[in-house]
């Protein structure tokens, strides 16, 4: 038994599917299959059921995982202990955040965190922030700034960091969602919108839409909001979305904002991890740097 096979047994407990944890893992799907068979061999009982369309935990493996998890913690800390510089923090921390918290949220969070931890590794991935929780549940980052969804997982860790107001956005230029604009009313049922495909953004808009009593013109169903903040700057409709986004987009000379009939309800930010995980020390050392 070793470290590395503990990390990939624990990321493959909670994943449960040997192909997205080699990809996680940086491993091919027949190395994990040989590293977990290994694994049985040396604990001598069976810790996955497996057939052709699922991979679950037996009860030995729920016991293991216990003790997997304990190791590697373990381990962090006897490290850290003997270490001649233990003073000084090293490892890696995978970070997931949209294109937009890149820009906007994440640079001062990295500037105090790197201040302390000069020697953590940073690894950075950008992406849909309707997915940010998922990538944390699934393993596949250590930490994410997201939206706080409702409801919040009771295996997540939830720190705050900003409220995130959203408007309604639309197009500046003339064009056929601009000439509904300037009728006496805005009629919001005929106007085209464009919403996120899930998380969120998309609860936000649902409840919206349902307080207004209203049945919504879906233009388009997107992911990301920098996409269709995009979509709306070339006139394919309207959307409502976070302030930031717009602050931060290129496109934003061509966006303008319209009032609600409703007060929409801002976002809630932070930073989110895996609660068993949050005392691990780099995680640790992170959210206390927030």
């Amino acid at each position: 038994m070793d470290i590395r096979t503990i990390k990939l047994y624990l990321h493959l407990a909670d994943s449960l599917h040997f192909a997205r944890t080699a990809q996680a893992m940086h491993v091919s799907p027949s190395t994990l299959s040989r590293a977990m068979q290994r694994l049985e061999d040396e604990v001598g009982v069976q810790l996955f059921q497996r057939d052709n369309r699922s991979v679950t935990l037996t009860n030995a493996g729920v016991e293991y995982r216990h003790f997997a998890e304990l190791t590697l913690n373990e381990w962090g800390k006897l490290r850290t202990k003997i270490d001649p510089k233990q003073n000084v923090l090293r490892g890696k921390l995978n970070i997931y955040c949209s294109v937009t918290a890149a820009y906007s949220h994440l640079p001062a969070l990295l500037d105090r965190f790197r201040r302390e931890h000069p020697l953590v590794e940073i690894a950075l991935t950008t992406g849909d922030a309707a997915n940010a929780v998922n990538e944390v549940i699934n393993n596949r980052a250590d930490i994410a700034i997201a939206a706080l969804p409702d409801p919040f997982p009771d295996s997540l860790y939830f720190a705050k960091i900003d409220d995130v107001p959203l408007s309604i956005i639309a197009p500046t230029f003339r064009c056929q969602v601009q000439e509904l604009l300037t009728e006496s009313y805005i009629p919001w049922d005929r106007l085209p919108f464009i919403v996120p495909e899930h998380g969120p953004g998309r609860k936000r808009v649902d409840s919206w839409f349902k307080s207004l009593g209203l049945i919504p013109n879906i233009y388009a169903q997107v992911s990301g909001q920098e996409a269709i903040a995009s979509m709306v700057a070339l006139g394919c409709g309207v959307s409502i979305t976070p302030e930031v986004v717009i602050n931060n987009s290129p496109v934003r000379d061509r966006i303008q904002l319209l009032t609600s009939p409703i007060d929409i309800p801002p976002f809630e930010l932070g930073c989110c991890c895996k609660v068993k995980r949050q005392q691990e020390p780099v995680i640790d050392a992170f959210l206390k740097a927030i």
